[in-house]
């Protein structure tokens, strides 16, 4: 099984299906890091959909969403779920974030988090504009979640560095 990629290295790539919900309706595209690459990105693997953890998380993000936005950061959850399941789950919570699937876990396994039979593990990676890993925290237990403080001050290391 892969390790987590360490802070220097390059972020393994994917594609993955998505969807954003906002005021105008739901929005499904594809999403790959080389067509996000110019911006930071956070990424944000969570286990599961309507979970109390991950819908506290998400929330959390969503509420603090324009301190990404205002650093230039894109923030993205990944999940095994479909995007049927993350539209239900964006709509409920008011969630607006794209919500990717990763269904065969694929990218979950490229990044080194994924647990055999039990799904992934809770995990923030932040990415430079160039898709190089800056920062990451993978959770052991997954019962508690890095904070938009915290990832916010990634972001703007991240910034900060040549």
């Amino acid at each position: 099984m892969a390790k987590p990629p360490a802070a220097g290295s390059p972020a393994p790539p994917f594609s993955l299906p998505g969807v954003t919900v906002g005021p105008d309706g739901s929005q499904y595209g594809d999403f790959s890091l080389d067509r996000a690459r110019g911006n930071p990105l956070v990424l944000v693997f969570y286990p599961g959909d309507n979970t109390p953890v991950c819908t506290r998380q998400l929330c959390s993000y969503t509420t603090d969403l324009d301190r990404f936005r205002d650093l230039g950061a894109a923030v993205w959850g990944v999940s095994p779920q479909d995007t049927g399941s993350h539209e239900s789950f964006a709509r409920q919570h008011g969630l607006a974030m794209p919500l990717l699937a990763d269904t065969d876990r694929a990218a979950a396994r490229a990044y080194g988090i994924a647990v055999p039979g039990l799904g992934l593990r809770r995990s923030v990676f932040v990415l430079d504009d160039r898709g190089t890993v800056r920062w990451r925290h993978v959770a052991l237990a997954g019962l508690t979640f890095q904070s938009t403080d915290t990832l916010a001050e990634q972001v703007r290391a991240v910034l900060r560095t040549p």
